[in-house]
């Protein structure tokens, strides 16, 4: 982006994320799980491109006092996407046909394959409509006359290593904490609404659908109760309501613990960006570099689904919740920790 621009990392974050939803066609006729790994690792690489290039560009277009504004606001959407995806996943991918380890014993391995072999098509026609729809967008946005920002090149004097700032290196933490327990809940729902409440995974995907909506209206809503309600203490508060949601969900049965689990989409949302300009707050001329470190950080996705993954392979997917809590855990010792902090500008200032 230094050399090119924004424009230019946009772009190549859209043909990116294009490129590997194309590529899950070949994947699924091939039917290799690591071919859609690779092809997960470059729509993976095309959104880090495309968030690290959009966030700071929606931010320093216009007044910089009305910047965490403007990002709030763009990222609210991000809540309408999640909403949708596994609304159409349900509807276009997920067959609701699971066969029990009996019935696939009973199947010979031609009505086996040809089963496998309809599943994993399944993936192919969504995947190439998102691409088509991906690549559309590149092209809006490649005609379209973007202001280019050209920042002013000074020599700044470091007063010190970035790695010395205490509260940005606990950011970090918090965000890696954070994005960790938030893939876990939402990546292992439909199994534990199928284990625990016996929930079908299209029902499943429903519910989910719905959770991913109400997290995007408690974005909306949290944003609008900071103006009254510090974000330290907001995101404190949030972040105790989502401990004590998650161990009900862990102790507790049936429906009740489902509910428990899909009230904990609502009090994420204001999470991440929240923690984000805490993480950033003050820090001058290192705010660039600071502000890598906390999108690199979201690498905790990555990290605590296999520790989640383990916990239930030897215990239960219920009990296997237990690992966001622990996360939520070290997001609120974080917030108490800039609670003294009123007001967050996310304006990168020299």
């Amino acid at each position: 982006m230094k050399k090119f621009g924004y424009k230019s990392g946009i772009i190549l974050g859209l043909l990116l994320f294009a490129l590997g939803t194309f590529l899950f066609y070949p994947a699924a006729e091939i039917r290799n799980f690591g071919f859609f790994l690779v092809a997960l690792f470059i729509i993976a690489s095309g959104l880090t491109l495309l968030e690290t290039a959009a966030n700071p560009y929606i931010m320093i277009l216009g007044d910089t006092d009305s910047a965490t504004q403007r990002l709030n606001f763009a990222q609210s959407f991000n809540g309408l996407a999640a909403f949708l995806a596994p609304l159409m996943g349900g509807s276009f991918i997920l067959s609701g046909k699971n066969l029990s380890e009996q019935q696939q014993f009973s199947m010979s391995s031609r009505e086996l394959d040809a089963y496998l072999n309809l599943e994993a098509s399944s993936v192919q026609m969504p995947f190439i409509a998102i691409g088509i729809v991906v690549l559309l967008v590149s092209m809006l946005v490649w005609r379209t006359q973007l202001p280019e920002i050209k920042e002013e090149e000074i020599e700044v004097r470091k007063t010190g290593s970035i790695w010395n700032e205490r509260n940005l290196m606990l950011g970090v933490t918090a965000q890696f904490f954070y994005v960790g327990g938030q893939v876990c809940i939402s990546s292992f729902f439909i199994r534990f609404a199928d284990k625990v409440a016996g929930i079908e995974e299209r029902s499943a995907a429903y519910l989910l659908s719905g959770a991913f909506l109400s997290f995007m209206v408690g974005r909306f809503i949290g944003t609008y109760l900071m103006k009254f309600v510090a974000p330290p203490r907001l995101l404190a508060v949030y972040s105790l309501i989502n401990i004590v949601l998650l161990i009900t969900a862990v102790s507790t049965t049936a429906m009740i613990s489902v509910y428990a689990l899909l009230g904990v989409q609502f009090f994420m949302s204001i999470m991440f960006p929240t923690i984000f300009a805490l993480s950033i707050h003050g820090l001058g001329a290192k705010t660039k570099v600071g502000s890598s470190l906390v999108i690199m950080s979201i690498v905790g996705g990555a990290v605590f689904p296999v520790i989640m993954g383990q916990v239930s392979d030897i215990s239960s997917i219920q009990t296997a919740y237990v690992v966001p809590a622990f996360c939520f855990l070290v997001v609120l010792y974080f917030a108490l920790k800039n609670n003294s902090i009123k007001n967050i500008s996310l304006a990168t200032s020299h």
